[in-house]
């Protein structure tokens, strides 16, 4: 069997010289292999040709997929009723292994060409929803194995289709900016609508995906583990024997629970992450932001590409154009000369004794090297590219003042950056609004804080909890409920907003911990 499937070739048929009719061919295999009908003969495939073929070219294509290994010939007797008709070959043909996983890839390549991906909103909604059933019956004393089954390959197909998507539309839309897959004009017409999409798929992200993160970390606390494990047991019921794992169920079933596993910690990790590998989804948050203001860029090159503005690439064209149209080399050299004003060299680093005599020559600018006079180079030049003129070495300059003035500035900074930490990380509750009067560096402080927090995503029962990118300071912020305004007092101007109760603690090595008290919403 090995040494057949060495002598197959069943990606043979795509580039020869009838490739068309061996492609028609092998896909009236295929759809009737979907309906179940395995064995064909040569009419019923000269019937399900899509154009009209002699019989003679049927045959003709059938024999050579079998001599390539997509296809199998097996003796049709079924009809036979004479001796003539035993020695008249005869033969049902169905689809090889090679050629089945042959139109797999094909069909695969086909879908990948004309595939651009989409944001999936409604995937996102969707996880969700299946991912709280699923809490549902892991808080439940005995979980349904059939529910929890449906509901994880559910997850699991909707997950793949989302990640998928989501990588192909970003692979189609870097195409459109770099401007390599449509025309101009298709380019700006459909641009306001593109970031209208973006915009509306980042504000589903930045929701749904802190919902979904949470909802995987409640059901860690309850066991995934379990609802895992009934599902491959469920699965590992209808595994047939014979294969790699034998016919012991408990081998099924240990590879059937690693395959979920490691599904689970691919859904894991594209939602939740951790702070050493932030998730997937964060990843596609940033790029589809980045691509909003890449897509206006791209939408000014073209403006001013229409508008008779100079342009690089544009201009190399046209130059690599004119190159093409040189009448000789020679015109092309002076074109090269002229476009990047390189020459040979007209001067070389001489001493006094050299200039002095070739003055005393005067030889005219326009003698050509053959016909001048020899110029005498010095060995140090001709062996190391370098001339050092006799004279005093250039003074080194003294930066240590500067130096001394930059780190003195940069300890300043340091020292007021941890002031402002210790007036913040408290690790006690406070309002917003009792933080009274901040200086330059607390309020820059305070600004990031705010925004690491705010963009954790929507409150929770508890509030926003979030920590910062350098995972030293752990932020939770909880709405007062009192509809109060905090005033903060900056050098600046006066910052308003909705009053808050705020706990910053430091979690840099070295810091004591604090209890931080708890703070509810009422």
């Amino acid at each position: 069997m090995d040494d057949e499937r060495s002598r197959s070739k069943p990606f043979e048929h795509v580039h020869a010289p009838r490739s068309a009719l061996y492609r028609d061919v092998m896909r009236t295999f295929v759809d009737h292999k979907h309906r179940f009908l395995v064995h064909l003969r040569p009419e019923e495939v000269a019937e399900a040709l899509p154009t009209a073929v002699e019989d003679g070219q049927v045959a003709s294509a059938l024999t050579a997929l079998v001599a390539w290994g997509n296809l199998r010939a097996d003796p049709d007797t079924s009809r036979v009723t004479t001796v003539e008709d035993f020695y008249r070959p005869r033969y049902l043909y169905q689809l090889t292994v090679e050629g089945e996983a042959a139109e797999a890839a094909l069909d695969a390549y086909d879908a990948a060409l004309g595939k651009r991906g989409e944001l999936q909103s409604v995937a996102l909604e969707d996880i969700r929803v299946r991912l709280k059933n699923l809490v549902l019956q892991a808080e439940a004393g005995s979980p349904d194995s059939a529910v929890v089954h449906s509901l994880l390959r559910e997850l699991s197909a909707l997950f793949d289709g989302l990640a998928a998507n989501a990588g192909a539309f970003m692979s189609s839309l870097q195409r459109s900016i770099d401007l390599q897959d449509e025309s101009e004009d298709a380019f700006i017409a459909y641009k306001d609508r593109l970031i209208s999409y973006l915009e509306r798929f980042i504000h589903d992200l930045v929701v749904k995906t802190s919902d979904i993160a949470a909802t995987l970390r409640v059901l860690e606390e309850h066991d995934v583990g379990r609802l895992l494990g009934l599902a491959a047991a469920r699965e590992a019921v209808d595994v047939a024997p014979g294969e790699s794992s034998g016919d012991d169920p408990s081998e099924a079933a240990a590879r059937k629970l690693a395959d979920w596993q490691a599904r689970w910690s691919g859904l894991r990790a594209w939602f939740a992450g951790d702070p050493a590998h932030p998730s997937q989804a964060s990843i596609l948050r940033q790029r589809a932001r980045a691509a909003v203001p890449a897509l206006l860029g791209a939408v000014s090159i073209l403006l001013e590409r229409r508008g008779g503005r100079s342009d690089r690439s544009a201009d190399f064209r046209a130059l690599a154009l004119w190159f093409a149209e040189a009448p000789t080399e020679a015109d092309a050299h002076r074109l090269w000369r002229v476009a990047f004003g390189l020459a040979s060299a007209r001067h070389l680093g001489l001493d006094a004794d050299v200039a002095g005599a070739l003055r005393a020559e005067s030889v005219p600018s326009s003698t050509s090297w053959l016909e001048a006079p020899p110029i005498p180079i010095n060995a140090r030049l001709r062996a190391t590219g370098r001339y050092q003129r006799r004279g005093m070495v250039a003074q080194i300059i003294d930066r240590s003042d500067a130096r001394r003035l930059l780190a003195g500035r940069l300890e300043a900074e340091r020292r007021q950056t941890d002031e402002a930490r210790r007036r913040l990380a408290t690790g006690l509750p406070v309002r917003l609004s009792g933080l009274g009067k901040l200086d330059q560096q607390e309020f820059a402080l305070f600004l990031g804080l705010l925004g690491d927090a705010l963009a954790a995503g929507p409150p929770v029962v508890d509030g926003m909890r979030t920590t910062t990118g350098d995972g030293t300071l752990d932020i939770t912020m909880v709405p007062t409920g009192d509809g109060a305004v905090a005033r903060i007092l900056t050098p600046d101007g006066d910052f308003l907003g909705p009053d808050h109760v705020i706990t910053i603690s430091d979690s840099a090595p070295g810091v004591p911990e604090r209890t931080v008290s708890a703070v509810s919403i009422r």
